[in-house]
């Protein structure tokens, strides 16, 4: 036999060996739930959602909305939740927008994170406004909630403070702590 033919496969049986350990030992990429692939993605997309008794609970407009498959919550980019108003109610219906939205995997708990704004009218039709940065809703019972600064304004009056406890249905809106009132008077 060949010195020369023996020494060769020698040599690729080591190469093949060393690219074999090297490959094994790389670092491999772990995926945490978060990260992991959504099982479904949603673009230019509106949806009624409605409640135990079939009635319309509210309504979601968003330019992209990602299910994530191991929690099976749904993060939304810029929403715009729209939740009617329910018979026999005070005022009208709300529009509730943000930059991003997060919805839990029951959908009774909705998340609103980055310039939260939300509009309606209450029983004499009148606006009403508020403005934060974070808003819990829970569509299921109508309310809403923030641990943050929250600014309010209805027609002759600004209102701000930390903390913010809604009831959607009633228009009955309730600043927490810090709270700072300015009453502008009616221009004659």
């Amino acid at each position: 036999m060949n010195w020369r033919f023996l020494s060769t496969v020698i040599l690729l049986a080591a190469a093949a060996l060393t690219g074999w350990a090297w490959w094994s030992q790389r670092d491999k990429p772990t995926t945490t739930a978060s990260e992991s692939r959504p099982d479904y993605v949603l673009t230019d997309f509106n949806v009624v959602v409605l409640d135990k008794d079939g009635r319309e609970s509210f309504t979601l407009k968003a330019p992209k909305l990602t299910r994530n498959p191991a929690d099976k919550t749904m993060d939304v980019a810029t929403p715009l939740f729209q939740i009617p108003a329910k018979p026999g109610s005070n005022g009208g219906p709300w529009e509730v927008r943000s930059q991003r939205g997060w919805v839990n995997a029951e959908g009774d708990e909705v998340r609103l994170r980055g310039q939260v704004k939300a509009d309606s009218t209450n029983a004499d039709g009148k606006p009403i406004n508020i403005a934060t940065e974070e808003l819990n809703v829970f569509p299921d019972t109508n309310k809403a909630t923030s641990a943050v600064a929250v600014n309010m304004v209805q027609p002759g009056t600004i209102l701000s403070g930390l903390g913010l406890d809604a009831d959607l249905e009633t228009k009955n809106l309730t600043l927490k702590s810090n709270v700072k009132a300015r009453y502008e008077a009616k221009a004659r």
